[in-house]
């Protein structure tokens, strides 16, 4: 009786408009005050605690330091950098578009975020070299997604939060996958530009490369600073967030000096108001699991799954659609949050690994933000281009095929995640 109210409440606060995280809340606390034994107070406590939780301290420094480097200049520069790399390969700028969706999703964690500073500029170079506007946008809106599977990344930062599992090891486990959609994008690109003859771009001199290079240096290093410091056992991902943030700001207000003092308070604010719209979700997502947890509900789901012999492979077929229909209609830190408490016990008892059931899910989260009708990265790259939501959703559609193809690779074949963290005998 518990677990159908819940979830009818949460589904009815949604279906008549109830912001999701609104949602989730008012169906956690209705269900605590109705059938729990838990008082009233609990809900407050249970607020406070998440918002206390260390791990996630991580999220608020990761968006600071993406505003920074958007702001100041950082992602023209890793634009310019990946352009005298491939620029002269046919559809060159799509592919260096790629390049640097990958090396900034290195730097931002968010993907949203990538998309906005590399979409932003990249589109308009290519569609200024004669590329088709709904090809530039395809491809930027596909290759943003790599902001949330690339380390740094948020919501693995969730997820580790959510299934008390390792950050850092979450971070390794998305390098090989990152690359590897990063590549087969780029691949994609090529077969495509050379059928459609889209144009390619002098090749660079040494000396461009070098001074491209050059002049990208400093957001580059920020990838060494983050992730080497992580696993170098220097500091926490956390501690890595926050460094991250002051570095982002001091290179973009006294090296590149893109941004002056006087834009800092309106980057701090925009970075707060993501970070409070976040941090609002999780909270509410918490209390949430908090009732699943309390009320037996994925330990009772885990002994009905056992029961009816489910196989790992079929399972994961179960969790890909659920995730996939998820994906199209919430934001992905809130599918995180109710989901993962409820999947992670019964992939431990099938024997799946929690960092590669972890990967799956983010890989979903991806294909969720350039699904209609809540694809975030399909808003944002309509407010980047001016384009209509509709011929968005129809540029990034042929492109969406291969990351669902790539999603049964990562599925399936779990080596291709957890080969790096193995390699290095991480705990």
């Amino acid at each position: 009786m518990t677990i159908l109210f819940l979830f009818v409440a949460l589904f009815v606060l949604m279906f008549i408009g109830v912001p999701v995280a609104v949602s989730l809340g008012l169906a956690g606390s209705v269900t605590i005050m109705l059938f729990s034994p838990d008082s009233v107070r609990s809900l407050a406590i249970k607020l406070f605690e998440t918002s206390e939780h260390y791990t996630l301290l991580a999220i608020p420094f990761f968006l600071l330091s993406g505003a920074f480097m958007t702001t100041g200049g950082v992602a023209k520069r890793l634009i310019d950098f990946a352009n005298a790399c491939v620029g002269h390969i046919r559809g060159g700028l799509a592919i260096s578009a790629v390049l640097a969706c990958m090396l900034f999703a290195a730097l931002s964690g968010s993907s949203p975020a990538t998309v906005a500073a590399v979409g932003s500029i990249a589109i308009a170079g290519m569609v200024r070299s004669g590329y088709p506007k709904e090809f530039g946008a395809g491809i930027v809106c596909n290759a943003g997604t790599l902001g949330i599977l690339i380390p740094p990344s948020i919501v693995m930062v969730v997820y580790a939060a959510a299934t008390e599992q390792s950050v850092g090891k979450l971070f390794m486990a998305g390098v090989v996958p990152g690359l590897l959609l990063g590549v087969a994008l780029m691949v994609a690109i090529y077969v495509v530009a050379r059928k459609m003859d889209l144009p390619a771009q002098p090749r660079a001199s040494l000396r461009q490369l070098l001074g491209a290079g050059r002049r990208a240096l400093w957001g580059l290093l920020l990838m060494v600073i983050i992730l080497g410091g992580i696993y170098s056992g220097m500091f926490t991902p956390t501690e890595a967030a926050a460094v991250a943030a002051v570095y982002a700001g001091f290179i973009a207000l006294f090296v590149y000096k893109d941004m002056t003092f006087r834009e800092c308070p309106k980057v701090l604010l925009e970075s707060g108001k993501l970070t409070i719209m976040l941090m609002f979700i999780i909270a509410n997502a918490m209390l949430f699991a908090h009732v699943l947890t309390t009320e037996q509900i994925p330990q009772t789901i885990t002994a009905m799954v056992i029961e009816a012999g489910l196989q790992p492979w079929q399972f994961l077929i179960v969790v890909n659609i659920v995730l996939l229909i998820a994906g199209a209609f919430m934001e992905p830190s809130a599918i995180i949050l109710i989901l993962a408490p409820i999947l992670f016990p019964i992939a431990v008892q099938l024997g799946i690994d929690p960092i590669h059931l972890g990967i799956i899910m983010v890989v979903n989260m991806e294909i969720g933000l350039i699904t209609p009708p809540v694809g975030l990265n399909l808003f944002v790259t309509s407010a980047v281009t001016g384009m209509p939501l509709t011929a968005v959703v129809r540029a990034a559609w042929p492109w969406l095929m291969l990351l669902l193809s790539f999603l049964l690779v990562i599925t399936y074949i779990p080596a291709v995640t957890m080969a790096l963290p193995n390699w290095l005998g991480m705990p």
